[in-house]
């Protein structure tokens, strides 16, 4: 092909190829503008915390399956939230991690007195932990997520725990497994 042809055709490859990397920009921006959708496969532990906390899509099932709520509506220091927190003391205190029975449920309150599960914290005594052998002095990891260490003093006045959020039932734009959660609120409360 001669260099005339090359040169004609270099502005068309060069436009072809902003259109595509645009619409590469594009897609992902589109996909987070839609609210409290996944667009994505879900993880395979936000898929199995769903299959696990299904009954609890009704606050009412949490209270017979000794989850209470604590610590009211947890905001964020400068953005997003977590939301109520039904804790189960036993589950929290048996210093296991198991995934089908997270340690925390966690509800965004709505008008009317409402609450909504939007996710799951799993927490551990950090000190219990760390006493087993079997762990070598590792944090624990859930399906491959590293669960981080909250030292003392926190701001629910606890020993030094180990945690993992799952945000199983509210889309994350940080993360399915970030503490703060952008798309939940406390103003509701």
């Amino acid at each position: 092909m001669s260099q005339t042809k090359q040169a004609n055709r270099l502005p068309l490859r060069i436009l072809n190829l902003g259109l595509l990397c645009g619409a590469v920009t594009i897609v992902p921006l589109f996909a987070q503008d839609v609210p409290h959708q996944d667009h994505a496969v879900p993880a395979k532990l936000v898929q199995d915390v769903r299959d696990a906390t299904r009954q609890f899509l009704d606050v009412n099932n949490a209270g017979p399956a000794g989850y209470e709520p604590a610590f009211g509506c947890v905001s964020g220091p400068d953005h997003g939230a977590m939301g109520i927190h039904y804790v189960n003391g036993t589950l929290v205190s048996d210093g296991e991690i198991n995934p089908r029975t997270p340690e925390a449920l966690i509800y965004e309150p709505e008008e009317g007195n409402k609450r909504r599960l939007v996710g799951v914290e799993y927490i551990v005594d950090a000190a219990t932990w760390l006493a087993n052998k079997d762990h070598q002095n590792l944090p624990p990891v859930l399906d491959g997520q590293t669960f981080q260490l909250v030292g003392a003093p926190n701001r629910f006045n606890l020993p030094p725990f180990f945690e993992l959020h799952v945000w199983a039932w509210r889309n994350n734009p940080q993360g399915a497994f970030v503490d703060w959660n952008n798309n939940v609120t406390c103003e509701r409360e």
